[in-house]
């Protein structure tokens, strides 16, 4: 309850110091005002069996009460209520062009290369509420998966839905992934385009080759953040099909165009990395995360409830309870 209470001047509670000094004045005062008498009985008085001689220090007690709720509202004791409304401004357009191809079943990421893919990119769009997302996947050939959304559901179902297909052409096209990307994002109007794009081999096929995708990237003002994805060294990676439709697997050596990739991302602007687990991998992606930062306007509402008033009044009542006490039932004693 007392949680969100705060004092606008906590600088008036300073001066409770003086309630210390009013104490002891008030214990001097008192033994000042009764003089002692040295009898040799007092068998000849008749004792009294009032309270009232002790109680009347009450009135003091009730004034020291009154000036330290007094003083206690001067400091402006009120308790916050905060509400905080978010304004989404213009946010960043990104693309994720995905190689799809055979090798991203292999198996040195795991459960394989593809499915360590779909559960960082399904935790990177869902971190980035500001921001509209598209698709596009290539082996061989590329296609769009989906366009630009800011339906977070329809991305996060596109992500999951991600598979190697033997329907799509084999291969490796970097630049038409690359390519089908920047015509996603060629007439967008957010402040930022982004490109991320990600495969595990090197660019064999393709009617666009990665220098001229790279050279539209570049006319259209589009970031592009390349990732190199495979262990070093050789790989699990399917060899052949089973007649079954099961896969073969065998060690294979792993080959990335480095020199490629560093070079797209240098010239549009981005940044080359090299993921080579599943925790490089999500490390890459938590990078890229605080590289490309959409504004959010976040507006503060504050509500007060000023606490001092009621203090007012107990402490005004406390003083007018000390006098009327010290004019009625204390009368004869003060």
């Amino acid at each position: 309850m007392l949680s969100n209470l705060t004092f606008e001047h906590p600088q008036w509670f300073t001066a409770l110091l003086v309630l210390p000094l009013l104490m002891l004045w008030y214990i001097l005062k008192h033994k000042q005002q009764w003089a002692s008498l040295t009898l040799s009985s007092t068998k000849g008085f008749n004792k009294s069996s009032s309270i009232l001689p002790r109680l009347r220090h009450f009135l003091f007690v009730f004034r020291l009460l009154a000036l330290a709720l007094l003083i206690t509202a001067m400091a402006r004791p009120r308790t916050v209520d905060e509400s905080t409304k978010i304004k989404k401004t213009e946010g960043i357009d990104i693309v994720m062009a995905i190689d799809v191809s055979a090798s991203m079943l292999a198996k040195d990421l795991k459960p394989n290369r593809l499915e360590a893919l779909k559960k960082v990119a399904t935790d990177f769009v869902s971190n980035r509420p500001n921001d509209r997302f598209g698709m596009t996947v290539f082996s061989g050939e590329s296609y769009t998966k989906t366009p630009l959304t800011s339906d977070k559901e329809i991305t996060l179902n596109a992500i999951q839905s991600i598979e190697y297909s033997e329907i799509i052409e084999g291969g490796t096209a970097i630049g038409m992934g690359l390519a089908t990307s920047v015509n996603k994002l060629k007439d967008s109007k957010a402040k930022s385009k982004v490109i991320i794009l990600l495969t595990d081999g090197v660019n064999n096929t393709g009617f666009i080759d990665p220098e001229t995708a790279t050279e539209l990237a570049i006319e259209y003002g589009i970031k592009t953040y390349t990732i190199g994805l495979g262990s070093n060294g050789e790989a699990l990676s399917p060899v052949a099909v089973r007649p079954n439709g099961s896969f073969v697997y065998r060690n294979v050596k792993v080959e990335i165009d480095e020199e490629l990739l560093k070079t797209i991302a240098d010239k549009t602007g981005g940044k080359y990395f090299r993921a080579t687990t599943n925790s490089t991998l999500k490390a890459i992606y938590d990078e890229i995360d605080q590289l490309e930062t959409s504004e959010i306007e976040e507006l503060k509402f504050y509500n007060y409830d000023e606490k001092f008033r009621l203090l007012l009044l107990i402490a005004l009542g406390l003083l007018v309870l000390e006098q009327l006490l010290k004019f009625t039932l204390f009368r004869s004693l003060v």
